[in-house]
Order: C-alpha cells, then sequence, then structure tokens
C-alpha cells in the first residue's frame, strides 16, 4: 500500500473509534404533563320546599265602584287616581289582591235594562281607563260576578273583561270564566260566583261544587268569591237559610261556603249585602261571610255601617290551610275614598258578628287587627232545606 493510501486508511480508523468512544446523545426530556382539571361536580337540587312550608297572601275587599258617568257625571274630580290612596300600601302588600267590582268598565253605551225613573236609576258605567286605577291600586283580580256586572248587557261585561285584561289583571264573573293564577310557583284558581244571569252561578250548588272539585285537582289553591245573601242594614247576621232581597232569590251562603270547602276551596270571600257579615274557620279554611262596601263613590249608600269595610289578608300554606290573617278597617266619607280607621269599627263589628253566629268560628281576634286560628268543635254541616211552602 502506498503512503498515502496508507494515511487515508488511519484517519479512517481514527475517525470510527472516536464516534464509538463519544457518549450517545441526551433523551429529549420528558413533557410536563399538563393538568386536566376534573369534570365540574353539578351541586344536587335543592329538595322543592314542602306545601305545608309554602306561605301566599291574599288580600281581599268587597264591592268597588269607583265612578259612574251614567246617567251624569258622578266621577270624582281627579278622575279617580287617588280615589284608592290610602288603602293602596295595603292591598299592595300581598302576593295576590282581590277585589269585587260593581258596574262596568265601558265607554259609552246604552244600558241592558231600562229604568222608569233615570235619576233613581241604579246602574254603573266607568270608563274603561278606571281598569289603571285598580291595578296601580295593587289589584290581581277582579269579579265580574254581582248584579251590577250586566248593567250595559253582556257587550257591557265584555268591555270590562277586556279592560280587566288590558291593564294587567284577571276576571272571574261570567259563566265559565275562571282566573288561573301562578303566585311563587303556587297555582291559584279564582272563581266568582253571584246569583245573577250568565254569571258562574251561585244557586247551581251541584255545578258550583263540581267545578270546585275540579280546580282543586289540577290546583294547589283555590279562592272562591260570592256575591249573594240579602242586602240593608238589617242584614248582618247569616240567617243559616234561603236569604231573597225584592223577592230575588239570594241563596243560603253558609250552605255555599261550607259546600265549597267540602268540594276543596281554600279561602272563600263573600260580597253582596253592603254590610259586613262574621267570619269562620271551617275545616282549616278561612270564610268571610261578607266584606261590605269597599270603595264606592256616589250612587251606593256609604251611610252608617254601610260605610265601614275591612282589608282582610289571609295568609295561606301551600295547601290552603288558614295560618293567619290581618284586618285593616277602613271607613268612606265622602267624597274621599276608603280611609284607614283608626277606630277599627270593621274589625269591632266582625269579631262580634263572628261570636253571635258562630259561637266557637274557630278564630282569634286581636286588638291589633290580626287574626289567628283558634280552637274549634266539630262543626255539623246544616241541611239545605228544599221543602215547598
Amino acid at each position: 500500500m502506498t503512503r498515502p493510501g496508507l494515511l487515508l486508511v488511519i484517519a479512517a480508523l481514527l475517525q470510527l473509534a472516536a464516534c464509538a468512544s463519544a457518549p450517545p446523545p441526551e433523551p429529549p426530556a420528558p413533557a410536563e404533563p399538563v393538568a386536566v382539571a376534573p369534570p365540574p361536580v353539578e351541586p344536587p337540587a335543592p329538595p322543592a320546599p314542602a306545601k305545608s312550608d309554602m306561605r301566599v297572601s291574599i288580600a281581599a275587599v268587597g264591592d268597588m265602584m269607583i265612578g259612574t258617568d251614567y246617567p251624569q257625571n258622578h266621577l270624582p274630580d281627579d278622575d279617580g287616581i287617588g280615589f284608592l290612596a290610602d288603602a293602596a300600601p295595603y292591598l299592595a302588600a300581598a302576593d295576590l289582591t282581590f277585589g269585587n267590582l260593581e258596574g262596568v268598565l265601558v265607554n259609552g253605551g246604552e244600558p241592558g235594562k231600562k229604568c222608569s225613573n233615570p235619576s233613581a236609576c241604579y246602574l254603573f258605567r266607568s270608563p274603561t281607563r278606571y281598569a289603571y286605577h285598580y291595578r296601580a291600586a295593587g289589584f290581581d283580580v277582579l269579579s265580574l260576578a254581582n248584579n251590577h256586572a250586566r248593567d250595559f248587557g253582556e257587550e257591557g261585561r265584555s268591555s270590562s273583561m277586556q279592560a280587566i285584561a288590558a291593564a294587567g289583571m284577571h276576571h272571574s264573573g261570567r259563566a265559565g270564566d275562571f282566573a288561573r293564577i301562578e303566585v311563587d310557583d303556587l297555582s291559584i284558581a279564582v272563581l266568582a260566583y253571584a246569583v245573577t244571569k250568565n254569571s258562574n252561578m251561585m244557586l247551581d250548588y251541584d255545578l258550583a261544587f263540581e267545578t270546585v272539585a275540579g280546580f282543586a285537582a289540577s290546583h294547589d289553591i283555590v279562592v272562591v268569591s260570592f256575591h249573594g245573601g240579602a242586602e240593608g242594614t238589617d242584614v248582618t247576621h247569616v240567617p243559616f237559610a234561603d236569604e231573597e232581597y225584592y223577592g230575588e232569590p239570594r241563596g243560603d251562603v253558609v250552605w255555599f261556603a261550607r259546600g265549597v270547602v267540602d268540594a276543596g276551596a281554600d279561602l272563600v270571600i263573600g260580597h253582596g249585602p253592603h254590610v259586613v257579615r262574621g267570619m269562620e274557620r271551617y275545616k282549616g279554611r278561612l270564610i268571610a261571610y261578607s266584606l261590605g262596601n269597599f270603595a264606592t263613590y256616589y250612587g251606593i249608600s256609604v251611610a252608617g255601617i254601610k260605610g265601614i269595610a275591612p282589608i282582610l289578608t289571609a295568609t295561606l300554606d301551600g295547601e290552603g290551610s288558614f295560618v293567619e290573617g290581618e284586618i285593616v278597617s277602613t271607613i268612606q266619607l265622602r267624597p274621599a275614598g276608603p280611609s284607614i280607621d283608626a277606630k277599627q269599627r270593621a274589625l269591632n263589628l266582625i269579631r262580634g258578628l263572628s261570636a253571635e253566629d258562630f259561637g266557637e268560628p274557630g278564630l282569634v281576634f286581636l286588638p291589633d287587627g290580626r287574626v289567628l286560628p283558634a280552637a274549634r268543635p266539630p262543626v255539623t254541616p246544616h241541611e239545605l232545606d228544599t221543602t215547598e211552602d
């Protein structure tokens, strides 16, 4: 081998030896582990509260008619804006507020009945804009089941229904018309009855009881109102019998009220006599037999006890049982609307009438207006008198 060739072989061998003795390359550093958050664990939903632990407050008043423009203009000077101002804080404080609307809400139109003497005609027509006065005061549902709801025919009652709905309230009264309201996860039905034509008929007891039972099966709470009983300052006591007024049947209000409770009603509100009547707690449910004239401008007498009325607030549990209540006494001294009565005349009247009519009404009326449940012996329902003269 020539010298240059030998040199090339030696150089190659040296290069191979160097490669053989070189340390192997460092392996790449392992990647840092990436922290992966565990999937969020949804907390279990809180159990739904027991219905017996739930509470709902329902305020109720009797007859209302805050101005009529028929046959002459007898609307308040401020167009009714402030007529309910004194009572509004108490009305608006409840979860649900109810009142009975006497007359119609309609702009113009002819009466549904004729009067021989228009100057003494008891027909009540308020402008449709007055619906907003009731809403502003805190009302949620109005009854159109009474003897003045059709003063301007069924067209007038239809106008009332439309005005009430447009103002954001509910209504009940025409045959088959019932209110359904949701309050804090409680479904509430309000069923208004009267003894007058085309209304949910109070005098058809069997149908009324059947209807109430149907609503009780599908709603948490059922409120029933009725416009019944005789009228006048001499009818503050319930007679436990059928009543009449100028020959018109006005029903047996105790039979009706206890019957709807037996069928599933949870609160019963009466109006119609234009004076207050007593209250009782029957099967754990509150019955108020008449809340009198609450807010009635010219055209309805408010003389003496006809101008005394309560704002009744009943607190029920989610099953409809009466928990507690409150009576705020009001009085009408025209031309003002209902004003808070420091003498608490409505409270005192109702307390006395309740004891006189029912003995132990299952209620205690405290001096500050609170109404609480009290022990009561079992009530034996009276029999409806169906005998003929």
